[in-house]
């Protein structure tokens, strides 16, 4: 069993949501990322997504494309982002996700790159723009190092579609809340929760559901159908305010656990 699976079997014995932070590697800077990672372990988050910054993101909205960047005005490089996370001591860190893209991957080879992400301490990978009908090889190589590849599912995706989908699925199901990109929103669609109905019915394969959560009070609504919640956006707005508005780093960081903590609070209420 995978590390990721790991943590979602355990929280669904004892009952609670898994909470997962979006943050963006290298925004400021990877010294940063490093610090930001620590202190949301410490807080107690589940899992820990890091975004691979790329010039072209298929699905991400204003406030990560604008770390993305950042970063890469900063002439961030992926070896230096495999380099910082190997540094960390991820054997004691809850999983690390890397949400990354496939014209990344695809320019480093995709056995060269998911080698690297797992001897530098990543449990799975989110790929948005590979198509489950091309991920074929990718996935092989990934469940041989023991990496999941995790699948994505939209609002848009047809039910048959889905199903080849589930085939394939490890780790979770990432469900896209909405149609459109990453971003806060102050309401969840109404026919979310029809869908996480339906996809339980299909699989025993976790769900986390991302795009648009932003507040505590959001969670509630999903109980009980998610497995997880993915919060990006709002967290990454937090840091950026280091580099847009002069915040110190260690306040930055002070309200990005805080936040984290409400955050993994709501998830553990009954």
């Amino acid at each position: 069993m995978s590390r990721i699976a790991e943590t979602f079997a355990r929280l669904k014995t004892s009952g609670p949501m898994a909470f997962m932070p979006f943050i963006t590697a290298g925004d400021p800077d990877l010294s940063v990322t490093g610090r930001t990672i620590t202190e949301l372990a410490k807080q107690g988050v589940d899992l820990i997504e890091i975004g691979f910054p790329y010039s072209d993101p298929i699905a991400d909205g204003p406030v990560i494309q604008a770390s993305y960047n950042r970063a890469l005005q900063a002439k961030l490089q992926v070896g230096d982002i495999l380099k910082a996370i190997a540094a960390l001591p991820t054997a004691t860190l809850p999983p690390l996700v890397a949400m990354v893209s496939y014209a990344i991957i695809f320019r480093h080879g995709g056995r060269k790159f998911a080698e690297a992400a797992a001897k530098a301490g990543f449990a799975g990978m989110i790929v948005p723009d590979l198509p489950t009908e091309e991920a074929t090889d990718l996935s092989a190589v990934c469940r041989e190092l023991g990496l999941d590849l995790i699948q994505l599912i939209a609002p848009t995706t047809t039910p048959e579609r889905t199903r080849r989908i589930l085939e394939t699925a490890t780790g979770f199901i990432y469900c896209i809340s909405v149609a459109g990109t990453t971003g806060a929103r102050t309401e969840l669609p109404a026919e979310l929760q029809q869908q996480l109905r339906w996809l339980k019915s299909q699989t025993q394969v976790p769900l986390a559901v991302g795009f648009g959560i932003s507040r505590p009070e959001q969670v509630a609504a999903l109980r009980g159908l998610a497995d997880g919640i993915i919060v990006g956006s709002a967290l990454v707005r937090k840091l950026a305010a280091i580099t847009e508005e002069g915040v110190p780093v260690e306040q930055a960081l002070a309200t990005a656990g805080a936040f984290a903590a409400e955050m993994v609070q709501a998830t553990r209420a009954s």
